[in-house]
């Protein structure tokens, strides 16, 4: 076996471990809270309706905010859901979760979650324009993230890669941003 090989073998056994210790965990208010809040984060709909608050009580920057935060998730969910979904085939997790806490599992790939790109794509985008929402905006992807471990449809791997994911193309769409306001004389602060 290869070393690289024999890592990547090291990281799965600590990513089921992971997932096996939260799968133990008993926490009623959990228990209540983290399935609907991962159904909520389906189809993006949490980041919708705070991007229609923005474009709709924002002014002309909480407009191009909604529109640069909705335009991340578009590219993130391509890049999650279709490219790397479709490349990697990873198995959804089949540990035991308590039944009133569990998801119904999902056909595609496990890896990466596509809830936690999009959340982290969004909440990337958002919290630079609006440094005052970064702290709760933050919190709110991280706790999406958490709770598809939680309810047992991802490994804690699976998040990970998307909160990298998410971040990764919140950073690009500032940089075009940037790039673009640079270039037509425009701010993102109008």
């Amino acid at each position: 076996m290869s070393q690289a090989a024999s890592l990547l073998d090291q990281a799965e056994d600590i990513d089921r471990s992971v997932f096996d210790t939260v799968a133990g965990w008993e926490s009623q208010a959990l228990d209540k809270v983290m399935p609907g809040l991962s159904t909520a984060a389906s189809y993006s709909r949490i980041w919708m309706a705070i991007a229609a608050l923005l474009a709709v009580f924002g002014g002309k920057k909480g407009r191009r905010t909604a529109i640069e935060g909705m335009a991340a998730i578009g590219v993130t969910s391509f890049l999650a859901n279709v490219v790397l979904k479709g490349l990697t085939r990873r198995t959804r997790p089949t540990d035991p979760v308590p039944e009133e806490r569990r998801l119904k599992q999902p056909d595609s790939s496990s890896f990466p979650s596509g809830h936690t790109a999009s959340a982290a794509a969004f909440s990337g985008v958002v919290g630079r324009s609006y440094p005052a929402l970064w702290l709760p905006l933050n919190a709110l992807a991280g706790a999406i993230g958490f709770s598809r471990v939680y309810t047992g449809v991802h490994y804690p791997g699976d998040v990970a890669a998307g909160w990298l994911l998410g971040k990764g193309v919140a950073f690009a769409v500032d940089r075009v941003d940037r790039h673009i306001g640079g270039v037509s004389g425009s701010t993102s602060e109008g």
